[in-house]
């Protein structure tokens, strides 16, 4: 089913296929529960997609507007994507690298996705655009408002880190404080935003911001001449990101670009645990119980994961897994990835390299890709509270 536009939207849930005036966010029918995927033409696109990427100077996430539901006139002027990929130093096992979108405007692989929300509202007429976050998703989509003339809204936890609160009120947005978690930021910004008319770049009512993080898996491939990893870490809250990568990979599979879908790993961590349970029981998206989120990782301390269809179908289409880990490990692995490979990352980004150490890391001559999603800069206040800085350290008082 194709249109003008060149995609459709098909719901995850009742899987009615739409034109894209016929939805909106979400699936008009299933309303929050439906989770569209954006589909286009790939065999067309995929006859000329690597050549077209190659004339493309730019190595950005822009270079593969090919696969894009947005037309060039309005995206923001910021330089986002191309981070770079780092092979980590290690003894033994197989081949690790590390892709470090903490390069990114803002210090976080939400750019890609703020980018691509301030292109489209700007593109449909929009003058205010607003979000739930508990953070970086929030601070990205400031920085992209105000390169984008846009005024921005945010609902935030009241107990989002005060460096990522900060940097939304640099970049002039509205902050409205939520009490409670990212769940009620969530009701909040949903409801003001249907009041309002205003646009609403919340990740898992506004199905497209998957397209605008599934570039990180375009960049991955190309960096690797267009081979896949054997599989890729990646950390998970909300469920966006994990999915957004595998559509990535399966999407250049679909079009003959690489030869298949690395194995996805989502790593949560133990006190936000919904996705693990639900991929464990076996009963699909629904098949756990939501329960308060208790972590100290507060970009992925999320109850109820808005894009669990995605997310599950990540895992389970490509033969992946979810794995849990402790505060402790996630706070450990901050420290172990900035001393072995210089890469600082955010507690909630550690994870992803946390749990492939606990997990055991890839074998000899495999090939596993660590996903950084935000840098340690965003949360200092978290990594001295957990006290891994103090380990070890002998004080030492010099005289004048």
């Amino acid at each position: 089913m194709s249109f003008e536009t060149g995609y459709t939207l098909r719901c995850l849930h009742c899987h009615t296929s739409y034109a894209i005036n016929e939805a909106g966010y979400c699936c008009p029918t299933c309303e929050l529960d439906g989770a569209l995927d954006v589909l286009y033409d790939y065999e067309r696109i995929g006859a000329g997609f690597r050549q077209d990427v190659a004339r493309h100077d730019t190595f950005d996430m822009w270079r593969y507007r090919s696969l894009l539901p947005i037309a060039p006139d309005f995206r923001p002027a910021l330089h986002t994507g191309g981070s770079p990929l780092y092979e980590l130093k290690q003894d033994g096992g197989g081949r690790v690298l590390v892709k470090d979108d903490t390069r990114n405007p803002t210090g976080s692989l939400k750019d890609r996705a703020s980018a691509l929300a301030a292109a489209l509202a700007a593109g449909q007429g929009f003058d205010t655009i607003a979000t739930a976050s508990t953070g970086n998703a929030a601070a990205a989509l400031a920085c992209m408002s105000a390169a984008s003339g846009l005024r921005c809204v945010i609902f935030a936890p009241s107990s989002a880190p005060r460096e990522k609160l900060a940097q939304m009120r640099a970049y002039g947005a509205s902050v409205i404080e939520v009490e409670g978690g990212y769940d009620e930021a969530f009701v909040a910004c949903y409801r003001a935003c249907k009041e309002n008319g205003w646009y609403n770049r919340s990740t898992g009512i506004n199905s497209y911001m998957s397209e605008g993080k599934k570039t990180v898996a375009f960049e991955i491939a190309e960096q690797m001449q267009w081979q896949v990893p054997d599989r890729v870490f990646v950390p998970v809250g909300n469920g966006c990101i994990v999915g957004a990568v595998y559509k990535g990979f399966h999407e250049l599979y679909k079009m003959g670009c690489t030869d298949r879908v690395p194995r996805i790993m989502g790593v949560q961590a133990a006190g936000s645990d919904f996705m693990y349970r639900a991929w464990k029981a076996g009963t699909g998206p629904n098949g756990a119980e939501a329960r308060p989120a208790r972590t100290s990782a507060g970009s992925i301390s999320v109850a109820l994961p808005r894009d669990r269809i995605k997310a599950l179908r990540a895992i389970e289409h490509s033969g992946g897994e979810f794995v849990t880990v402790s505060d402790a490990e996630i706070f450990d692995a901050v420290t172990a990835l900035a001393r072995s490979c210089g890469v600082f990352a955010e507690a909630g980004a550690a994870a992803a390299y946390a749990g492939m150490r606990k997990w055991g890391g890839p074998a000899a001559g495999e090939t596993a890709v660590v996903l950084v999603t935000g840098t340690g800069l965003k949360d200092i206040a978290g990594l001295l509270r957990s006290g891994v800085l103090a380990e070890g350290v002998e004080r030492q008082v010099v005289a004048a």
